[in-house]
């Protein structure tokens, strides 16, 4: 769910409203996706957030900084070099289209002013960010060549063309009499995709909203509409082209799970089944909420490692299978050395190479059973009972050495399975840096470690119960031992999800009982805060820290505990618990 063209009208006003004139001061990249301009005005600071995000790209005035990689990427490196310092001249929008041209004026070499334009394209899943000068692409935060696209391309040095236009009305340049009759050319069309193919800058829903507005059913034929239709329909144009022409209380809306629905900079109606609507004083505000509602601001590196632990975690569940299947055959040695017996027994009453199976009573049978002893003819009697006796002995070899690996890679999977459920609750640069650390000392990444980041150390989230009593959990392997071995003291309770992946709990109580309440709060962030989220009846053991013990060379996050007590927790029927974990943290 993106802005369209039309709601970026406002959008764009505001901004140029905001910054024309700025002076750049400086230019991060927090992630892959975005550029983040810090503008300089008279009295007053801005941050500019571009945003290339293939599931909400977006634009728009950020109210608090981003945290930023120690080492700038190159597209970060080139911006500062060709527009750092420079003066935005205009924040302009083509046309009505999703595409946003930011002109910033430069000193160049001999003291001329140079104007390079940095040209926006918020257009889904093909959004991007390119530094212009005189049409010329110098540089572009998705380079596109002719392999990835045959329509159009984007490298360096290429003549910058414009992504295709379309053959559509400015709703503020035409009539609503020109609208209704480029409406009309197509009678077979539902109505709101009748206004998508006439309108410039028109989305799904601006559509359904002018529908809505009208007093007409989205999907009804345009060959349906009469007289009286096309007036509601013109008022309704009016009406939108008003609020339009100015940010007229943009809102969001939201479904029962808070995912979103629809954004637009004017009220919508349309959607009557929407859980909640959220209104906002200006369209960064609405935008900055979307980019929290939809998660599209992700940590530098956090995709790459969850794929990474996803793929090794595929890799190391696959061996566990494979190893299963080896240990079933390993299992079957005694048949071999049965086999082997009944050989040694009854090799005088056969000729060598003679036959490619033999049946004869088996030696250890009570009831005189049979067993039927496939052979190898180019071999004798003598030299099958010793291939059985030498497949025997390998199978019983094998048996303590498979054991033995799929106890190690079952223990690679808890400690993988750990790292992914880190992932999810790391928010911040040095709680992702402490995991690539990690990732590195087990050996499933193959990077030297990085400088060491100057920003504080990663903390643990915090919260406070009602009564007042700390709780801390820990966002990684290496916060929890931390947490566990040397912030927290020997009488505090220690909470652990039961043979599950997840965080530990430190309910700072110091030798005394705990509230039933508090002890079900921290029990309850336990269950959160693992694998288990969202699951009834999660079993959560907790324990004073003095019996929780780390063994010697054991993996990050690796602990045995003893004297512990077990509850049993459904997160979601915990009274307080959603509400201590939005506050707190």
């Amino acid at each position: 769910m993106s802005l369209d063209g039309f709601s970026m009208h406002p959008l764009c006003k505001e901004l140029n409203q905001a910054l024309c004139g700025g002076r750049i001061d400086k230019i991060t990249q927090p992630n892959k996706y975005s550029v983040v301009l810090s503008v300089r005005q008279p009295g007053q600071n801005f941050l500019l957030r571009l945003s290339a995000h293939p599931q909400n790209p977006s634009a728009h005035l950020l109210s608090h900084p981003l945290e930023n990689p120690p080492e700038p990427p190159v597209f970060c490196m080139v911006l500062r070099k060709y527009i750092e310092t420079g003066r935005i001249a205009e924040i302009r929008q083509h046309g009505l289209d999703r595409l946003l041209l930011i002109d910033i004026d430069t000193i160049a070499a001999g003291g001329s002013i140079v104007t390079r334009t940095l040209a926006v394209e918020l257009i889904g899943k093909y959004s991007n960010i390119v530094l212009v000068e005189n049409q010329k692409i110098i540089d572009a935060l998705r380079k596109i060549g002719a392999n990835n696209s045959r329509v159009r391309t984007v490298l360096p040095g290429q003549a910058y063309e414009l992504p295709p236009g379309q053959d559509k009305l400015n709703i503020f340049e035409v009539s609503g009499r020109q609208i209704l009759e480029r409406i009309h050319a197509e009678p077979e069309l539902k109505l709101s995709k009748a206004i998508l193919n006439t309108c410039m800058g028109f989305g799904p829903v601006s559509a359904k909203e002018a529908a809505f507005l009208a007093g007409l059913p989205a999907n009804i034929p345009v060959r349906e509409l009469d007289t009286a239709d096309d007036g509601a329909l013109a008022d309704a144009f009016f009406e939108l082209k008003a609020a339009c022409a100015e940010v007229s209380k943009p809102c969001l809306l939201l479904d029962a799970n808070k995912k979103l629905l629809a954004m637009a900079a004017f009220p919508l109606h349309y959607l009557t089944d929407a859980a909640s609507t959220l209104g906002f004083p200006d369209m960064s505000a609405l935008l900055e909420r979307a980019d929290e509602v939809a998660g599209s601001y992700v940590l530098p590196d956090k995709d790459r490692f969850k794929k990474l632990v996803k793929n090794e975690l595929n890799r190391a569940t696959n061996k566990i299978d494979v190893l299963r299947r080896e240990l079933e055959d390993a299992d079957n040695a005694e048949e071999w050395r049965i086999r082997a017996d009944n050989l040694m027994t009854y090799q005088y009453q056969y000729r060598d190479h003679a036959d490619a199976e033999i049946t004869v009573t088996d030696i250890y049978s009570e009831d005189g059973g049979q067993i039927i002893i496939p052979l190898d003819q180019r071999l004798t009697l003598v030299q099958n009972m010793q291939a059985c006796y030498k497949k025997y002995d390998k199978l019983k070899r094998a048996q303590e050495l498979l054991r033995e690996q799929q106890k190690k890679c079952e223990a690679e999977v808890d400690y993988l399975a750990s790292i992914e459920a880190s992932l999810l609750s790391s928010s911040t640069l040095a709680e992702i840096a402490e995991i690539h650390d990690e990732l590195i000392a087990g050996g499933y990444l193959h990077e030297k470690p990085r400088k060491k980041n100057k920003d504080k150390p990663a903390s643990p989230f915090l919260f406070h119960a009602p009564d007042g009593t700390e709780i801390l959990v820990g966002k990684n392997n290496y916060q929890n031992d931390r947490l566990t071995f040397k912030t927290a003291a020997h009488n505090d309770l220690w909470l652990h999800a039961q043979n599950i992946p997840g965080s530990h709990v430190i309910l700072r109580c110091e030798g005394m009982a705990p509230s039933e309440d508090t002890l079900m709060l921290a029990a309850g962030l336990a269950a959160h805060f693992s694998k288990a989220q969202g699951s009834s009846k999660v079993p959560v053991d907790y324990t004073e820290c003095r019996y929780v013990k780390k063994p010697s060379g054991s993996k990050p996050g690796f602990v045995i505990f003893t004297n512990q007590h077990t509850l049993y927790i459904t997160p979601d029927e915990i009274e307080g618990l959603h509400e201590l974990i939005s506050e707190g943290g």
